[in-house]
């Protein structure tokens, strides 16, 4: 079986991966082509361009890009009709990938399957629309979200999110990160301003000067700030005047192995995260990390997706568990104040605390923890798709 697949970010490429080590459980001849990160790229692509180009979030961001991205999309068109692909897997990233599909469908019909349903749910609720005649089959990693998709016409799997299926680090892990760092007992804080330019960019700011207060009431506190590989050197840079004598961890010159164990150490070794908004927030409550979101985009996209939101909060644990526990300040609320007030409650023990463990827990069992890894479980749909039997 050829499977073409396109992700566009690295929460992408981390389902890809996993996608792709499940579908060469089922079948080990399976080759791939397409567009990936390293962790795709482990597994057997050669990218046809860097999935870089790719990480663009927000409505005003992309338009600047839009001449790069629609060669980009010809060129990757061009590239599946020529694979001889029998399936294309479009993951995430549905600005580019949607484009893609609808261009494709004037040449070929070969089956398509997009992983990660688009949040209909959050904002963007005609965004099915686009999808209708050029998505075969969606892939959903939250278990309330085929409901939207079937009733919009579009069939829809949940498959389960892949967080549930990484392995945490131990005790031991986490004790040995504290000990290398000289980080003791103090509290530790990871800070996590996004894995794309424009994140870090408009975030370190606001995030360096949360600190700086919570700083005020924890001097002992240390501050550890995992970085993805393509913003290292700007994280490095924003954050050089942080508190906490910050320790950056730059997976740039390590192995892929090595740069994946430290990251989880670190998760396992904090006490507390300030994070970006997005996936992440599942990676702190697999951990069961308190943790305090702040988001901001800006003037114009914040405006525009403020006008489109459909729910009160767009925290995947708060969503997913049905509860609100996990603080979170976006847009106009991402005032350094209030978030620093936030971590310092969240830093102690109490109800607040307790209660997102409680969610966290929730969490992780409606997204299929104990069951089948996601991965394999997205590779059936695939394969089932591709072939049209049941695996």
């Amino acid at each position: 079986m050829k499977v073409y697949l396109i992700a566009g970010e690295p929460s992408g490429d981390k389902l890809g991966g996993a996608l792709m080590e499940g579908l060469r459980q089922l079948d080990p001849d399976v080759t791939f082509q397409g567009v990936g990160g390293p962790l795709m790229q482990a597994q057997g692509m050669t990218s046809l361009f860097s999935m870089d180009e790719l990480s663009v979030m927000g409505l005003a961001e992309v338009l600047p890009k839009l001449r790069g991205l629609f060669k980009r999309r010809d060129e990757t068109v061009e590239d599946i009709i020529g694979s001889g692909a029998d399936v294309v897997v479009t993951i995430d990233s549905p600005d580019f990938c949607l484009r893609v599909l609808r261009k494709l469908r004037g040449f070929t019909q070969v089956p398509t399957v997009h992983y990660v349903a688009p949040s209909v749910w959050a904002w963007r609720t005609k965004r099915t629309d686009r999808m209708q005649g050029i998505v075969d089959h969606v892939l959903a990693l939250l278990p309330f979200e085929p409901q939207y998709m079937e009733r919009a016409g579009l069939a829809c799997d949940f498959v389960g999110h892949p967080v549930v299926a990484e392995p945490l680090a131990t005790g031991a892990a986490a004790s040995d990160f504290r000990h290398i760092h000289n980080i003791g007992d103090a509290p530790l804080v990871l800070a996590l301003p996004g894995s794309r330019r424009g994140e870090v960019s408009r975030l370190s700011d606001v995030f360096g000067q949360s600190l700086q207060k919570l700083a005020m009431t924890r001097p002992e506190m240390r501050v550890v700030i995992p970085a993805a590989a393509p913003v290292a050197a700007m994280v490095q840079q924003q954050t050089q005047g942080w508190p906490g004598d910050p320790i950056v961890l730059d997976p740039r010159g390590l192995s892929q192995e090595v740069a994946i164990a430290e990251k989880r150490a670190a998760f396992a070794a904090a006490d507390v995260a300030l994070a970006a908004s997005g996936t992440v927030s599942l990676e702190l409550a697999a951990n069961t990390v308190p943790m305090v979101i702040a988001y901001d985009m800006n003037w114009l996209s914040r405006k525009l997706i403020a006008a489109m939101l459909q729910v009160d909060t767009v925290t995947l644990v708060n969503l997913v568990s049905d509860t609100r526990t996990v603080p979170e300040f976006l847009g106009d609320a991402c005032k350094p104040d209030d978030i620093a007030r936030a971590l310092d409650v969240a830093l102690k023990p109490g109800p607040e605390r307790a209660a997102q463990a409680a969610a966290a827990e929730i969490t992780m069992e409606l997204l299929g923890r104990g069951d089948e890894a996601p991965g394999l479980r997205a590779a059936r749909v695939v394969t089932r798709v591709a072939t049209g039997s049941p695996v």
